[in-house]
C-alpha cells in the first residue's frame, strides 16, 4: 500500500504540489489503513482524524482560512470558489479505471508487451476500493483459462499460478471434485439433476473455487511488480472529453474534503486529472463512468442492442468444522425459495462451494427483473395467491442446504449486482480514445454462472489491441507519455476498434452466443420452459437456431423496458411479516452488514443522490404503487422510509449498484463516495 501511495506523491511533488512532509503523512495513514484491515479492525479505532486517504496540499492556491470565507462568503464569485480551482494533472500512455480482473489483466498484459517488445507504455490503474480487492465480490467457481493465457506471457509461464496465489496471498484455489445441480422443493425435499442433462457449460470439471477477492490482489501485486502504477483509494468522479466531446481524454478523481452540507472542510482539495492517450473502463457492472458514456455516446444503440439487465448476488463466507468439509463440493439449485412452481418466472438460484481449508461460500442470485415488489432477496416476500418467503436467509434453513453449516461461524457478508443481460445487451465496445472492458461492457455467462474469465479474456484481449495501435507508425516510441513525460497536446485520440473485432473472433462471443436466448426463456415460460429450452440449446442447437429471443422485460413486449420497469403495482401482491432471525444460521441485516466492513465517512454529501427530475418519485409514487420496493430489495438496509418520508442511510452503503437499477423509475443517481469507502472485502 506504501509503494502504490508513493507513486502518485512522487509524480505530484514533482509537480511541486506535495511537500515530503505531506506526502510521508499520507502513506503512514494509509499504511495504518492496511494494517488495520488485515487485524480486521476499523482504520478509525486509533485515530479519528484518519478517516480517509487524503492528499495534504502544500502549495494550495488559497490557505484553510481564506478557503472557508471564500466559500462561506456571500459575494464569493465563482472564479473564487474552491470548486473552480485548477486540477493537477497526471499524463499516461493508459489509464485503467478498476482494479478488478479486467483493469488488471489489461495492465499486466500491456507490460508485458511493454517488455517483449522494448517500447514501453505507461500504465496506471485507478482503484475506489481502501486496497485492490476490497470491493470484489464473486460466486466463485473459476475457469482458469483466460487466466493461464494471460500467465503463459510471464518468465516462469504461469503454470504454478495456484502455489503462486497461496504463497502471496494464503489462499486456496481448491479444485472442483464433486459438482451436483438440486432442485429444492418448499416441503424440504430435493432432486438431483443427472449431470449429463447439465449444459456443458454448467459442467466445473477443471476449474477452481477461488476468493476472486484475494486473486485480484495477486494480480495487483503482480502488475506492480511489472511497473503498473497503481493507486487504490481514489475514486473515478467524472470522464473529461475533448472539447469537442467527441473523444475521451481521462478522468477526475473525486474532489476530498467536501462537509455533509456540501460545504468544503480544512482538508478540502481538488480532485487528480489522469489523462490518458487511452483510457480504459473496467469498473465492473453498472459502473458510473462506464454508464455515463454508454449513454453520451448511444453505445447500445450504435451496436444495436438491447438494454442491459441485472441479477443481484447476495454472499455468505463461513467457516466450519472440518469434519463437515468437503474440499472442492460444487452445488447450485433452482426452486425454493425462488420460484415455487414450473411457470414461475422469478429468475435465480443458489450457489454453495467447499473452499480450503474450510470455508463454504454460499449465496443467493435473483435477476432483478421480477415482477413483485415485496419480493426482498435477503429476508422476504408473499406473492398472491401463495404464502411463499423467497430469500437468502431462508434458504439456509433447507434440509438439504442447513447441514453445510453446522457448527460453523459466519466470517463475511457482501453483495453485488451481475450482468444477465448476455450477447444481445452487449454495446459497442470502442469510443475514440477508450474502450469497455469486462462487466462495465457486460462480458458475463449467466448460464454459466462466470464472468471473471470473460473479464480477464477481454483486458488481454484490449491490452493487445492498444498496444498496437499506440506503438504503430513512424517514430511510435518517441511519441509515448513513458518516454516524454506528457501527451502530445497535437496527437488525436483514436478508436482502437481491433479490439472490438477482436472480441469478436474469441471464446467469450462464442460462449455468449450459444446461450444468448436462455435468460429470455426463462422470463417468458418460467423455470420449466427455461430449462427445456436451455436443455435444447445446450444439446442439440448450440447456439446455431436461426431465431432470436431479444430480451424485453415490462408489463409490455418492449426491449427497451429496464428491469425497473418490470416491477408491477403492489395491489397484486400481498405481504408478510417473519419469524426473527436465530443469530446462528440466520441473521439481521444489520448484524450481517458489520462482517462486510463498510465504511464511509459520515461528513460528506451523500452519494445516493435523487435525480431532481425524478424527486416526485420517493414522495409520491414508490410508497403508494409500488409499497417502497427499494427499502426491501438493498441488502445493506440503505433506504428506509420513516413517517412517509424516505430516509438514505449512505453510509451503509455496500456499493452493490442495486438502487440505481431497481428503484422505481430508476430515481437514485449513484455515484462515487470519497476514495476508500465502502465495503472492505477480505475473502470475497
Amino acid at each position: 500500500m506504501m509503494i502504490r501511495f508513493a507513486h502518485l506523491t512522487r509524480r505530484l511533488n514533482a509537480r511541486g504540489s506535495l511537500s515530503a512532509a505531506a506526502a510521508k503523512g499520507n502513506q503512514t495513514a494509509q499504511y495504518r489503513c492496511y494494517s488495520s484491515l488485515l487485524n480486521n479492525s476499523s482504520p478509525l479505532d486509533n485515530n479519528p482524524n484518519e478517516k480517509l486517504l487524503r492528499r495534504n496540499t502544500s502549495k494550495s492556491l488559497i490557505n484553510n482560512s481564506q478557503l472557508k470565507r471564500a466559500f462561506s462568503s456571500d459575494d464569493t464569485s465563482p472564479e473564487e470558489s474552491p470548486f473552480n480551482q485548477p486540477r493537477e494533472s497526471m499524463h499516461y500512455d493508459v489509464v485503467i479505471v478498476g482494479g478488478g480482473p479486467a483493469g488488471l489483466a489489461a495492465a499486466i498484459r500491456l507490460k508485458q508487451l511493454s517488455s517483449e517488445k522494448d517500447i514501453d507504455l505507461s500504465v496506471c490503474v485507478l482503484e475506489k476500493g481502501s486496497e485492490v480487492g476490497s470491493h470484489i465480490l464473486s460466486g466463485n467457481v473459476f475457469d482458469p483459462k483466460a487466466l493461464e493465457e494471460l500467465l503463459s506471457h510471464n518468465e516462469d509461464g504461469g503454470e504454478k499460478w495456484t502455489e503462486d496465489l497461496f504463497e502471496s496471498q494464503g489462499s486456496h484455489a481448491t479444485p472442483v471434485s464433486e459438482d451436483c445441480f438440486l432442485v429444492l422443493t418448499e416441503s424440504g425435499g430435493s432432486y438431483q439433476i443427472p449431470n449429463m442433462l447439465l449444459p456443458s457449460q454448467l459442467h466445473n470439471d477443471g476449474n477452481y473455487i477461488i476468493s476472486l477477492s484475494k486473486l485480484v490482489r495477486y494480480l495487483g501485486e503482480m502488475a506492480e511488480g511489472l511497473g503498473v502504477e497503481i493507486y487504490p483509494g481514489f475514486a473515478a468522479d467524472e470522464v473529461l472529453y475533448s472539447d469537442d466531446q467527441k473523444s475521451v481524454r481521462g478522468v477526475a478523481t473525486k474532489d476530498m474534503g467536501i462537509g455533509k452540507d456540501g460545504e468544503a472542510k480544512d482538508t478540502f482539495e481538488r480532485g487528480v486529472e489522469l489523462l490518458g492517450r487511452q483510457t480504459l473502463f473496467a469498473e465492473g457492472a453498472r459502473g458510473s463512468c462506464s454508464e455515463s458514456i454508454i449513454s453520451k455516446y448511444n453505445l447500445r444503440q450504435a451496436a444495436g442492442s438491447s438494454m442491459q439487465h441485472y441479477g443481484l448476488g447476495i454472499k455468505e463466507v463461513w467457516e466450519i468444522p472440518e469434519e463437515n468439509f468437503k474440499p472442492g463440493f460444487v452445488q447450485h439449485t433452482l426452486g425454493y425459495p425462488l420460484q415455487s412452481s414450473l411457470t414461475d418466472k422469478v429468475y435465480g438460484g443458489s450457489f454453495l462451494y467447499h473452499q480450503e481449508p474450510n470455508l463454504v461460500l454460499c449465496g443467493l442470485v435473483i435477476g432483478l427483473d421480477y415482477e413483485n415488489p415485496y419480493i426482498n432477496p435477503y429476508r422476504g416476500a408473499i406473492r398472491k395467491p401463495f404464502f411463499v418467503p423467497k430469500e437468502f436467509q431462508r434458504w439456509k434453513t433447507h434440509p438439504s442446504i442447513k447441514s453445510h453449516f453446522e457448527g460453523g461461524t459466519c466470517i463475511q457478508y457482501g453483495a453485488r449486482v451481475l450482468n444477465e443481460g448476455g450477447y444481445h445487451s452487449l454495446p459497442k465496445l470502442t469510443f475514440p480514445g477508450g474502450m469497455l472492458l469486462g462487466c462495465s461492457a457486460g462480458f458475463l455467462n449467466a448460464v454459466k454462472i462466470k464472468g471473471s474469465h470473460c473479464a480477464i479474456q477481454s483486458g488481454t484481449v484490449a491490452a493487445e489491441s492498444v498496444y498496437s495501435s499506440l506503438t504503430s507508425g513512424e517514430n511510435a516510441e518517441e511519441k509515448t507519455v513513458a518516454s516524454t513525460g506528457e501527451i502530445d497536446p497535437e496527437e488525436t485520440l483514436l478508436e482502437v476498434t481491433q479490439y472490438a473485432e477482436s472480441m469478436e473472433k474469441s471464446w467469450v462471443y462464442d460462449e455468449l452466443k450459444e446461450v444468448r436466448n436462455c435468460h429470455e426463456a426463462f422470463s417468458r415460460w418460467g423455470v420449466g420452459g427455461g430449462l427445456v429450452y436451455t436443455g435444447i440449446a445446450a444439446h442439440i442447437t448450440k447456439g446455431k437456431e436461426p431465431w432470436t429471443l431479444p430480451t424485453p422485460v415490462g408489463n409490455n413486449a418492449d426491449e427497451n423496458k429496464t428491469d425497473s420497469k418490470a416491477t408491477k403495482p403492489a395491489k397484486d401482491f400481498q405481504s408478510i411479516d417473519y419469524p426473527a432471525p436465530d443469530g446462528v444460521l440466520t441473521f439481521d441485516l444489520l448484524t450481517n452488514l458489520q462482517r462486510s466492513g463498510t465504511y464511509h465517512d459520515d461528513d460528506q454529501p451523500s452519494h445516493l443522490r435523487i435525480k431532481p427530475q425524478l424527486a416526485n418519485i420517493p414522495e409520491s409514487t414508490s410508497p403508494q404503487v409500488y409499497a417502497a420496493p427499494e427499502s426491501r430489495f438493498c441488502p445493506a438496509g440503505v433506504y428506509e422510509y420513516v413517517e412517509e418520508k424516505l430516509v438514505i442511510n449512505a453510509q451503509n452503503c455496500i456499493h452493490c449498484k442495486c438502487c440505481s437499477i431497481k428503484t422505481p423509475e430508476e430515481y437514485i443517481n449513484w455515484t462515487v463516495p470519497e476514495g476508500g469507502g465502502g465495503p472492505q472485502y477480505q475473502v470475497m
